[in-house]
C-alpha cells in the first residue's frame, strides 16, 4: 500500500499549490497561519513540524517545497518513526548566509525582505514572486501562475508573512542533517536563485540516503514550470518505497 505523501508549501503560498501535481491520497495543508489556522507564537521550523506532525497520519512520506523543505527537515529529525522518505524540493539546511555558509541569500537581502513586508506587503510578495521564476524557462508565465495561485486560495496575512521570514533568517538546520536517514530525494531547479544549487548539493553529500537530480531550466518552482518531469520523478521515487 503506497503512503500518503504530505506536501509542505512555501512562504507567501497555500497548500493548494499543490493541486497541479498531486495525486489521489496525497495531504496539501495550508502551514500554520495561512488559510484558517493559528500560527503560534514565536514559530519555528520545529514548533510548527510538531504542529503538523500531530495531525498527520502515522506513516507518511514528506515532501517539502521552500520553506516547506526547512519545516519538513525539522519534523523528519524531530518524528523519525512517522516519516519514512522525504522529497526536499528547492531545499536548503539555512535560508540565510551566516558564517561558514555562502549558500544562501545575503542577511541584507532577508533584512530588506523582512522590511519591506512591514512597509509594503503586498510588493513584497510580488518581488518575492519574481524572484522565484528569474531564469526558468518562461518566467513570465511562471509569475503569473504563482499570482494566480495566491489570489485563488486568498491573500497570506501580513503577520504570518512577517513571522516566515524571521524563521527564514533564524533557521538553521545543518547539524541535524546528518542525523537524516530516512531515503530522500532531492529535486532543484538547475537556475534556482533563491535556494543556490550549492545548498542542495550539500544537503546530498551530508544526508546518508539522499540524491539529487537537477531539473533544467527550471528555477524556484520546478513542479509548477515542469510538472512532467517532475511527477516523473516522484512517482519514480515514491513506487520504489
Amino acid at each position: 500500500m503506497t503512503l500518503p505523501v504530505v506536501c509542505l508549501h512555501g512562504w507567501g503560498m497555500r497548500g493548494a499549490i499543490f493541486r497541479g501535481i498531486a495525486q489521489p491520497g496525497w495531504i496539501t495543508p495550508d502551514l500554520p497561519g495561512y488559510g484558517t489556522s493559528t500560527l503560534p507564537d514565536n514559530a519555528t521550523a520545529a514548533s510548527l513540524a510538531d504542529v503538523l506532525s500531530a495531525q498527520a497520519p502515522d506513516k507518511i512520506i514528506l515532501l517539502g517545497w521552500s520553506m516547506g523543505s526547512l519545516i519538513a527537515q525539522a519534523w523528519a529529525a524531530r518524528h523519525p518513526q512517522q516519516v519514512e522518505a522525504l522529497i526536499l524540493v528547492a531545499a536548503t539546511p539555512c535560508f540565510q548566509q551566516r558564517e561558514k555558509w555562502a549558500h544562501g541569500l545575503p542577511a541584507a537581502d532577508v533584512a530588506a525582505f523582512a522590511q519591506g513586508v512591514a512597509s509594503d506587503w503586498r510588493a513584497t510578495l510580488n518581488r518575492f514572486l519574481s524572484l522565484q521564476a528569474r531564469g526558468s524557462e518562461d518566467a513570465r508565465s511562471l509569475i503569473a501562475q504563482l499570482r494566480a495561485e495566491i489570489s485563488g486560495a486568498g491573500e497570506p496575512r501580513p503577520e504570518t508573512l512577517a513571522a516566515g521570514m524571521r524563521l527564514l533568517a533564524e533557521t538553521d538546520l545543518r547539524d541535524a542533517v546528518s542525523t537524516l536517514k530516512q531515503p530522500t530525494l532531492l529535486i532543484h531547479g538547475e537556475r534556482d536563485g533563491i535556494c543556490p544549487l550549492p545548498a542542495a548539493q550539500w544537503l546530498a553529500a551530508q544526508m546518508p540516503n539522499a540524491q539529487l537530480t537537477l531539473i533544467a531550466r527550471a528555477a524556484h518552482a520546478p513542479f509548477l514550470s515542469h510538472p512532467q518531469a517532475f511527477n516523473t520523478l516522484v512517482s519514480g521515487f515514491i513506487h520504489a518505497r
